[in-house]
């Protein structure tokens, strides 16, 4: 066994003892896991640009499965055209701000107006402030999942995201997504509106802050486009590009994952820079 061989097991046993700890310290009871979905698919939508020429030109392949709604897409006119099965918020922006951000004030509002039956999946750690939801509609379900980050030897790893402890880093809200889908028990997962083209709106100005333009299939308002740059203003380069390559590594967990469990997971996002999965 050569050097570097040693040092990728060292580094894998004491990713996996820091990931126990982590589960020990983080990790609480979720949702159990869903039975399997025979003959059922699934289409998560992620809020990037090319969502839009997908609502537009496939609207009935869209409709022809569950779908699977994130972030501020309750805030959309397609929103009530969609009537997502299920929704999911990972952020904890969009469980502090209702007070602050009228943006996220305006999504509780809609989805507390929402008149078919769908699944909402938060983070254990803000089940109760997702409640009181619930009591205001009864079309809304709960389901929780842990965010807490799992690495380490695989099938250890494999282990606790089937018991739902933890999942791959989940740097954006799509890998919490396709791991709620799976829990849902969907053995074909299709992703669209997941572009992750960050790099091509990537830049620094003259004052040293980084600039990052984050397009939504919908036009962001200037509120959200405000907060966006306070959340950047102060990050160094190296952390930003930092924090892509944990997003993009994380697909490839979730990908290995998938396919040891016999999920097809295919990314169905015109000019998606995620690599890791099969395209449509």
């Amino acid at each position: 066994m050569n050097f570097d061989k040693i040092q990728n097991t060292v580094s894998k046993i004491t990713s996996s003892a820091a990931s126990l700890v982590k589960v020990a310290l983080m990790s609480r009871g979720v949702s159990a896991k869903a039975p399997e979905k025979t003959g059922k698919s699934i289409v998560v939508m992620g809020n990037g640009p090319s969502l839009r020429q997908t609502i537009d030109n496939d609207m009935e392949w869209l409709c022809s499965h569950d779908l699977m709604a994130v972030n501020f897409a309750a805030n959309t006119p397609d929103f009530l055209n969609l009537r997502p099965a299920y929704y999911i918020l990972a952020d904890g922006h969009f469980f502090s701000g209702r007070d602050t951000d009228p943006n996220v004030a305006k999504l509780w509002e809609e989805l507390g107006k929402i008149s078919w039956k769908m699944t909402l999946w938060v983070p254990r750690k803000f089940l109760h402030m997702a409640k009181g939801l619930t009591y205001l509609n009864s079309n809304i379900g709960l389901k929780t999942f842990n965010l807490t980050p799992v690495e380490g030897i695989k099938g250890l790893c494999h282990m606790m995201f089937d018991a739902g402890l933890g999942m791959p880093r989940p740097r954006n809200v799509m890998i919490p997504a396709i791991m709620a889908a799976i829990r849902e028990g969907y053995k074909k997962i299709y992703l669209c509106g997941a572009d992750h083209t960050w790099t091509r709106t990537l830049s620094v100005d003259d004052d040293n802050f980084v600039v990052s333009i984050q397009p939504h299939f919908y036009q962001d308002n200037d509120k959200e486009h405000e907060r966006v740059r306070s959340t950047y203003k102060g990050l160094k380069l190296h952390d930003v590009l930092g924090s892509m390559t944990i997003a993009f590594r994380s697909y490839w967990q979730i990908a290995g994952y998938g396919r040891s469990r016999g999920i097809e997971i295919i990314n169905a996002t015109p000019g998606s820079m995620i690599d890791a999965f099969p395209r449509r």
